[in-house]
């Protein structure tokens, strides 16, 4: 009943971990299709591409844990249970997690998290593929500086339309297997423990017969965050009674306490494994392999051609068109010359989010651009700034040359890397080549790495010559890529000119130690480099990142941009600034959340600049989040938002720049003008928040996103259903007036007639996603249960409303009443 379950050998039940992550993908266990973060699929608003998401990630898994079991590996990481998706209703932009939500609507959170379920778990009669989690039970989001301790008292009526409604869709129509409890108390009973949640919704009225589990140390949170419960043993107890079957953690060590104090029963304890097993038993772990269809999938499968093409898909679709002024994009071929600037041009984590894997390859908007332009205009990257204050950036390629002979400056580009199979760089280097720069994970490597050196205990150098790029004072480190939630022993150490610069070392049975400098480089000066990487076990590798004065960085970017023709500025947020639980205290960021909606200073100083240099600029955001860029809305040329993209994140952007994907996302969150227009972040009301309760002026509406085909609706009919005695049908009709294919996104909203205090101003209760060639048409059908549409007063009209990414234009919606 922990996460880390035994064996018990005398009846044959191996060892399992039910503690497995697959957000966007099969995360922590090595190489895995890396799919755009959550909050980005959900800007798809494709339900089909999503059931064939959740279909694929869970062809990898299922890979990874028949290659786990022959090799005897019961680690975490590699099993069957997953925790995903993450339903949280991402109600204000501040959160950190909110990137890997569905956005901020029910609707359209529930009918996303129903597909990635059904994708997920398959449709086999007899095994079920994986098992999902939906997370987390229920009213979580934030802050994460709070979430051990806090304490949620939402309305019935935020509770029952807000809060629950895509648990409920996930576990009555999803059939969801398991869900997690949350952190965090409501109306002061806490999640894990809350019968009001566990019993009255989960078990008595949506029938659920799968298992609980906790939230990593939600249990021990009862004790100590909380402090409902003096001891352990009556923590332990209050949860499995209420029905949290399995803890992530080891708090139900004092279970047998617990029954001995008798604060619950055996049977109770039977009740909670018998759900357990029953999980075990379906996924077919104690059947033969041959007599379960999913165990001869191999674990070439993992981030095959046929995913990467599945994933270049789900970016191109995730992309949101906010602004496209004069039609600049998409950009013609009397562009010749294009800078590239931002420090999310070329950072490969910016593409990654959080909870993912290790693909073979990530492409960043810079490689993507200039791939795509490649032979039709010249691409100049200058990175501009850093993403915020304190923050830091990969060295660049660029500014890194292999050695000569006589270990001087030499014209070829990269370093020098060796790797030897020993963690003390002793004898001849078992492969040697040149790398373009320092961003080492071993499963992002190619198959030479692979087939050379171990996994654990080797050693790794890097070795060439740094051109400092100017004058001033520079902070360099290799940051250490750790395996998540393992004991890592590792170390790695730079010099410039044979001076020790930077020296990073960890082992298991010592704290973290860590020395470095600030050091004065001259511009054009040439310095040797050499990085050397010891491990010895855990860990994952390593980059050699850099904090370079900023007023340089400024002044080069402008440069390039005053020899262009346009500006292609990336920049936005990082996985390092918004997150779980992080430990950042940095202007704009605590703890994973934000403070402001703002770009971060340096990046905004950097964008006013580049406007100034008057040249047209299209702003290309990546961020889980939304992004007040005010000055960008009024004065840039076009501004694209791209979420965390995925591998093939860049490719999707330079594919929308050139024209050859025509952008079809849709905004899943409002995009605010400030965060003072909004209450306060730990207030759980839903009053004066998302596109259902926000009154006054926003940046971008919920919904929005532009195309570079034009569409118009007209015939909206509403009639009552014959199958139903409160159904509806609605049709319309949806026409492209242009001569460019693409995409719409067809919205159902309803409003009130008539509305009483806090109803919603309107609410999404259909959409669908339609292709449609130049001066073609098509009717759109949908299905309206007016009885689930909760009215305050009698025979209160409907207003029901279809449009698309541009719902305050005429030509782009219709209309009528009910």
């Amino acid at each position: 009943m922990q996460n880390a379950a035994p064996a018990i050998p005398r009846l044959g039940i191996p060892a399992y971990d039910w503690w497995n992550e697959a957000l966007h993908g099969v995360a922590r266990a090595g190489k895995a299709t890396v799919f755009p973060q959550a909050i980005a699929l959900a800007a798809t608003w494709d339900t089909d591409l999503m059931r064939r998401i959740g279909g694929t990630i869970s062809t990898e898994a299922r890979a990874k844990y028949n290659e786990a079991q022959r090799q005897h590996n019961y680690g975490r990481y590699y099993g069957l249970t997953f925790w995903s998706p993450n339903i949280n209703i991402f109600r204000d932009p501040r959160w950190g997690r909110g990137q890997e939500t569905y956005g901020e609507d029910p609707f359209l959170t529930s009918r996303m998290a129903v597909a990635f379920i059904q994708g997920m778990q398959g449709n086999d009669p007899h095994y079920l593929k994986t098992i999902v989690t939906p997370k987390h039970f229920a009213a979580h989001s934030g802050p994460e500086f709070t979430r051990h301790s806090f304490d949620v008292h939402p309305s019935v009526r935020d509770l029952e339309e807000t809060y629950l409604p895509a648990f409920r869709v996930s576990i009555m129509e999803g059939q969801a297997s398991s869900i997690m409890c949350a952190y965090n108390r409501l109306d002061g009973e806490p999640a894990c423990a809350n019968t009001f949640l566990l019993q009255e919704h989960l078990r008595n009225a949506w029938k659920f017969q799968g298992y609980v589990v906790s939230d990593c140390g939600a249990v021990y949170d009862m004790l100590h965050g909380h402090k409902y419960k003096p001891t352990m043993a009556e923590a332990a107890a209050a949860a499995v009674k209420a029905g949290t079957d399995l803890t992530c953690g080891d708090e139900y060590t004092a279970l047998p306490e617990a029954v001995q104090r008798g604060l619950l029963t055996e049977q109770d304890i039977d009740r909670s494994l018998q759900r357990l097993f029953v999980a075990r038993i379906r996924l077919g772990m104690f059947d033969p392999p041959e007599r379960v269809p999913f165990s001869a999938i191999p674990y070439s499968e993992n981030d095959s051609p046929e995913h990467r093409h599945l994933t270049l898909q789900a970016a191109r679709e995730s992309i949101v068109l906010l602004k496209n002024e004069k039609n600049v994009l998409p950009l013609g071929t009397n562009v010749r010359r294009i800078a590239v600037i931002g420090p999310g041009a070329d950072d490969p984590d910016t593409m990654l989010g959080n909870y993912y894997g290790i693909p073979s390859h990530i492409v960043t908007p810079l490689e993507g651009i200039q791939k795509e332009f490649s032979g039709r205009a010249k691409v100049r990257y200058a990175i501009g700034s850093v993403f915020s204050v304190g923050s830091s950036a990969l060295v660049p390629a660029q500014i890194l040359f292999a050695p000569s002979n006589d270990n001087h400056f030499s014209s070829k580009p990269g370093l020098l890397a060796e790797y030897f199979s020993n963690p003390n760089f002793e004898g001849q280097p078992a492969l040697s080549r040149t790398e373009p720069r320092i961003y080492l994970q071993r499963e992002m490597q190619d198959l030479e790495i692979e087939s050379k050196i171990p996994r654990d205990g080797y050693s790794a150098r890097w070795t060439g010559i740094l051109r400092a790029p100017a004058t001033g004072e520079y902070e360099i480190s290799g940051q250490r890529m750790r395996c998540e939630d393992c004991a890592a022993e590792d170390s790695v150490q730079v010099f410039l000119k044979g001076q020790l610069v930077f020296d990073d070392k960890s082992k298991a049975d010592q704290p973290h130690a860590r020395q470095k400098e600030t050091i004065s480089l001259v511009k054009g000066q040439l310095y040797s480099l050499r990085v050397e990487y010891r491990q010895i076990r855990g860990g994952s590798g390593l980059q050699l990142r850099w904090s370079p004065p900023a007023a340089p960085l400024l002044t080069e970017a402008v440069r390039t941009i005053e020899s262009s023709d346009v500006t292609v500025a990336c920049l936005g947020l990082n996985p390092q600034l918004e997150g779980e639980e992080l430990r950042i205290d940095t202007p704009g960021f605590f703890h994973g959340d934000r403070t402001s909606l703002d770009l971060p200073e340096p990046q905004e100083i950097l964008l006013e600049a580049a406007i100034h240099a008057g040249k047209p600029v299209i702003l290309v955001l990546a961020s889980g989040s939304a992004i007040a860029a005010n000055f960008a809305e009024k004065h840039a040329s076009a501004v694209l938002e791209a979420w965390y993209g995925g591998e093939e994140g860049g490719t999707a952007i330079a594919q929308t720049l050139s024209g050859s994907n025509n952008p079809s996302g849709r905004l899943p969150i409002t995009f605010y003008r400030s965060a003072s227009d909004l209450p306060a972040f730990d207030d759980y009301s839903m009053r004066g928040r998302t596109y259902r309760y926000f009154t006054a002026k926003t940046l971008v509406p919920f919904g929005y996103g532009l195309s570079y085909a034009k569409f118009r609706y007209f015939d909206i009919v509403a009639k009552s259903s014959p199958e139903s005695s409160s159904g509806l049908n609605v049709s319309v009709k949806v026409e492209n007036v242009s001569k460019v294919e693409g995409d719409e996104v067809v919205q159902l909203y309803v409003s009130r007639e008539s509305a009483v205090s806090n109803d919603p101003v309107r609410e999404l209760r259909g959409f669908q996603r339609v292709h449609l060639a130049p001066d073609t048409s098509r009717v759109v059908e949908f299905h309206l249960d007016v009885a689930s549409i909760p009215t305050r007063q009698p025979q209160q009209k409907l207003r029901i409303s279809i449009g698309g990414g541009q719902p305050l234009e005429g030509i782009s919606h219709a209309e009528t009443v009910f």
